[in-house]
C-alpha cells in the first residue's frame, strides 16, 4: 500500500501478480492509497486449501485496511474479480476499470482452445517451462508482433510470477468457487473497459461486449499493447486512470 487519498484497488492478471503494476502505480499515489495484493496462489499468497471467492477475499482485505469504498482496478482475471467484486458488493466500488478481462462461459475461438490444450498438455507432461513458454507467447507478445516489438525486460519480469501461477493453477481452479452470478447491466458506476488492440481477437470481442451492456462504460483502445495493458503501456494507462479515478 502506497501513497495518499481515496483507495484505488489494482487487481492483477491470472499470469502475473502484484507486480505487474509496477510501472502504473508512481502515477496513482500522488493523488490516491494504491492497495495492491496477490490473488490466492500467487505471488506471495499460499495457495488455497479449501473452497474460496476471490470476492470474499477482497472484501476481507478492505476491512482489514479499513476501506468502505474503493476504486477498482483489474486487469484479465483480476478484471472479472472487479466486476465481481461491484456486482456482489455494489455499496463498496466508486468506480470500476476493466482491462481485457474474460466473459464467463465465452465461446472461444479455435486459436484460443489450441492455445489452452497446448498448455494443458504440457501441465500434464510435467513441463513447467514449457507452459511457461507457451503463455509469454499467447499473453506478451500476442498474436499480432514479434518478439522484437515487445519492451525489453518484459519477459524476464514476468516469467517468474507465471511460473508460480502455472504451478498453483491446478490447486487454484480446483477450489475456486468461479465468477459472480448477476446482471452486468445493473452495474451502476462509471466504468472504464479497456482493450489492447495487439490481443487475442476473443478478448477484443469482449470488451466490445462490455462496453456495450454496461451501462455508464466508456471503451479505451490501447494502441500498443497486447493482453497485458499495465505493462505494455503504463504510461498510457496510468494518464487516462488519473482523470478516471478522480471523477
Amino acid at each position: 500500500m502506497a501513497g495518499d487519498g481515496p483507495p484505488v484497488v489494482l487487481v492483477h492478471a491470472g499470469i502475473a501478480d502484484h507486480r505487474m503494476w509496477d510501472a502504473v502505480t508512481p502515477a496513482l499515489v500522488e493523488r490516491h492509497t494504491v492497495v495492491r495484493y496477490d490473488l490466492r496462489g500467487f505471488g506471495e499468497s499460499a495457495p488455497p486449501t479449501g473452497p474460496f471467492r476471490e470476492t470474499d477475499d477482497l472484501r476481507r482485505l478492505l476491512d482489514h485496511l479499513g476501506h468502505e469504498r474503493v476504486r477498482l482496478v483489474g486487469a484479465s482475471w483480476g478484471g472479472r474479480v472487479a466486476l465481481d467484486f461491484r456486482l456482489t458488493h455494489p455499496e463498496r466500488v466508486h468506480s470500476l476499470a476493466i482491462l481485457s478481462a474474460p466473459w464467463p462461459r465465452y465461446h472461444w475461438s479455435a486459436d484460443m482452445i489450441a492455445y489452452d490444450e497446448a498448455e494443458t498438455a504440457a501441465l500434464d507432461a510435467g513441463d513447467l517451462d514449457a507452459a511457461v513458454r507457451i503463455n509469454l507467447d499467447m499473453w506478451l507478445r500476442g498474436p499480432s508482433r514479434g518478439w522484437d516489438d515487445v519492451a525489453d525486460g518484459l519477459t524476464d519480469q514476468l516469467r517468474g510470477p507465471l511460473r508460480t501461477s502455472m504451478m498453483n493453477q491446478a490447486v487454484v481452479g480446483q477450489h475456486s468457487q468461479g465468477p459472480a452470478t448477476g446482471d452486468i447491466g445493473a452495474v451502476s458506476v462509471p466504468t472504464l473497459v479497456g482493450i489492447g488492440k495487439l490481443d487475442v481477437a476473443d478478448f477484443q470481442d469482449i470488451a466490445r461486449r462490455y462496453a456495450t451492456e454496461i451501462p455508464d462504460a466508456t471503451l479505451v483502445d490501447f494502441a500498443t499493447a497486447a493482453h497485458l495493458i499495465a505493462m505494455d503501456a503504463p504510461t498510457e494507462l496510468g494518464a487516462l486512470l488519473g482523470p478516471f479515478l478522480t471523477r
